[in-house]
């Protein structure tokens, strides 16, 4: 495991039903391949070695027999492999037939997981050949050359990284109490499933629900290998899937029906997932459940060691999303609706709550103050009140571009709100007169200066109008600091509070596609307007000079650091790993960069993300939206004097 990452496989191999050397090559030539991309554990389907199909075949010894010679030619043939391998077959234990997972690494047989839940029911008559878990007692037995305990109890294998793995079989996830639940509560990171789930319309889509919610609720990874091609087809017919979830979600899938050996391998994310579950309180609520003590010595749960191989170089195969702040749905206008209506929802009842029909919104013609507008104007709507009880107050200065100023003016008039113009040059000129600041040096006082004002002229204006003053600064901007304290760092409610800019783009642009088309068009320009405080002198033709981009960098790295180190608590190495991969330009949504520049501004993020967080300590209040929130009262507690010293120092 490098980078908390370890790479799994299902694998599908066609059969024949009862011949154990041909369904054994298969399985052989799939090991052998699998190992050669690197695969650290691979999962077969149930009954492998001699098909699931096999009936009353199962009562025949020489069924029984072939089954344990298999496991010895396999045994044999992994001896110089570092892989570990979970096959599936019959095994007897003193008066009972058990249908059992084989764990096999380096030639070892690691151990023998027995199934616990039989169906039968419907077309499933496994009771008449098998018995459960349940009817057995701690047993050790030879087995294909191996001194081997066989148990009810739950088992854990651990890799030489440290990775805890359980297997349960097919029927297992189905019951109400899967053994994966107890084995995930125990430490497993990632379940193992051999199947043979035949095919019937509509149970493929419950199956890929059932494991999906299964892999979210233990929040562990989930690798699924279902019987296929070569199994009888008397009665019915098994599609062979194959299918490797992380947290409730599908990283890859194979192919349905095929008839060729086939497998799917992907690199899941443990340390992503232990970090799940040292967030979540639920889940630790869940340990104190738990029957049995890991730390005693007397526990009833099996944990076997795996042996050691020799690491790889590490290569990063899984495909990141370079913008994880955007809903990846089908039903894009429905995610967007969702978000929009969260804002609007916390917004009403603070309105409500207030006995407030007034509201006082600073428009900057910029992406921020757009979408806060928006949410105001939604939100009037809703509750009924007159959008005449919106000011939206444009404040030209030094910086004001034409550009920004006549889209402010166009959308607050077609959105027919009530407008004010208030310029804040003359009062800014006092203000520095009265400081003894000179208006040439356009330093942080010059432009801090004009921001103050601005929130001076909107906190006083709500006063007058007895409104509150609508905040429309966004989380990137509370991540990184770019933000004026107790200028636009302040108000009376902060509706993009928990909006990422990366979000706010796309959010405009989807309400530009409800608009009319005076208003779509000042709302898509306003999206292609590149982004700006305007605090210092637009150029000699009037355009946009002070880029907050060129100063702070790329929104779109940002709010991808900003994800993956509050959501996970990613170190900025892994960061990094993560960041080039994402950005290497096969994305068309996103910008691509080179390492060198990624690394440029992690170490910005993470200097100014310390460095502001006295910001975020006494923000005002917002709805939360995402997963990722910065509120000091909700979802971040950070002393503001905190180092940066050792992630600065990791990442070097």
């Amino acid at each position: 495991m490098q980078y908390g990452f370890i790479k799994v496989a299902a694998a599908v191999p066609t059969v024949k039903v009862g011949d154990t050397e041909y369904n054994l090559k298969q399985i052989e030539l799939l090991i052998a391949q699998a190992e050669g991309r690197g695969v650290e554990v691979m999962v077969f389907p149930e009954l492998s070695l001699t098909g699931y199909t096999c009936q009353d075949l199962f009562r025949q010894s020489v069924l029984i027999d072939a089954a344990e010679a298999g496991v010895m030619t396999l045994l044999d043939f992994t001896r110089q492999l570092d892989i570990v391998t979970i096959v599936g077959l019959p095994v007897v234990v003193g008066d009972l037939l058990l249908n059992c997972a084989a764990v096999i690494q380096k030639g070892q047989l690691l151990g023998l997981v027995p199934k616990t839940y039989l169906p039968n029911y419907s077309e499933f008559y496994e009771k008449r050949w098998f018995a459960s878990a349940q009817d057995l007692r701690p047993t050790t037995i030879r087995f294909a050359g191996n001194t081997i305990t066989v148990s009810p109890e739950p088992q854990l294998f651990r890799t030489c990284d440290g990775v805890l793995f359980g297997v349960e079989i097919c029927e297992d996830v189905w019951a109400p109490t899967p053994p994966s639940n107890r084995l995930a509560l125990a430490g497993a990171d990632i379940i193992f499933n051999l199947s043979a789930s035949d095919e019937l319309i509509g149970k493929h889509d419950y199956l890929k629900s059932l494991l999906s919610q299964q892999s979210a609720s233990t929040m562990t990874g989930y690798v699924y290998s279902g019987c296929g091609f070569g199994e009888s087809t008397q009665d019915v017919v098994y599609g062979g899937n194959a299918l490797i979830y992380e947290n409730g979600r599908l990283l890859v899938e194979g192919k349905r029906f095929s008839m060729e050996n086939q497998a799917v391998d992907m690199q899941i994310d443990v340390e992503r997932l232990r970090s799940e579950r040292r967030t979540n309180s639920t889940y630790v609520n869940a340990l104190r459940n738990l029957k049995f003590d890991m730390q005693n010595e007397h526990s009833n749960i099996l944990i076997t060691n795996c042996r050691s191989y020799t690491p790889r170089d590490f290569v990063l195969e899984r495909e990141y999303n370079p913008l994880p702040f955007i809903p990846e749905s089908v039903d894009m206008a429905q995610s967007c609706e969702e978000i929009l209506n969260i804002q609007i929802m916390g917004l009403a009842k603070r309105l409500v709550h207030t006995n407030s029909k007034k509201v006082v919104v600073g428009i900057s013609g910029g992406l921020d103050s757009t979408l806060a507008l928006l949410v105001c104007v939604r939100t009037f709507d809703k509750l009924g009140y007159d959008r005449k009880g919106i000011y939206g107050v444009t404040m030209p200065g030094f910086g004001t571009s034409d550009r920004t100023y006549n889209n402010a003016l166009e959308l607050m008039k077609n959105l027919d709100i009530t407008m004010q113009e208030i310029s804040i040059a003359k009062a800014v000129m006092q203000h520095f007169e009265d400081i003894g600041h000179d208006v040439s040096v356009h330093d942080v006082t010059y432009e801090n200066s004009q921001a103050r004002e601005r929130t001076q002229i909107l906190m006083d204006l709500a006063n007058k109008v007895g409104g509150m003053v609508i905040g429309t600064g966004d989380l990137s901007e509370l991540a990184l600091g770019w933000a004026t304290y107790n200028g636009d760092h302040m108000s009376m409610y902060g509706v993009n509070a928990s909006v990422p800019k990366t979000l706010i783009r796309h959010l405009v642009r989807y309400e530009a596609e409800q608009s009319d088309e005076k208003v779509k068009e000042t709302l898509l320009d306003v999206v292609d307007t590149p982004i700006s405080p305007e605090l210092t002198p637009a150029d000699e033709n009037g355009q946009i000079k002070q880029k907050t981009e060129d100063l702070v960098g790329p929104y779109e790295l940002h709010d991808f650091f900003l994800y993956h180190f509050l959501r996970f608590g990613f170190a900025p190495q892994k960061l990094k790993l993560l960041a080039i991969k994402a950005f290497d330009g096969h994305n068309e949504a996103a910008g691509m960069y080179e390492e060198e520049t990624i690394v440029h501004w992690l170490q910005t993020f993470l200097r100014r993300f310390f460095n502001q967080q006295f910001k975020r300590s006494c923000l005002p209040d917002g709805p939360k939206v995402g997963s990722v929130s910065l509120s000091p009262r909700g979802d971040w507690r950070m002393p503001s004097d905190a180092s940066s010293n050792i992630w600065l120092k990791e990442l070097k």
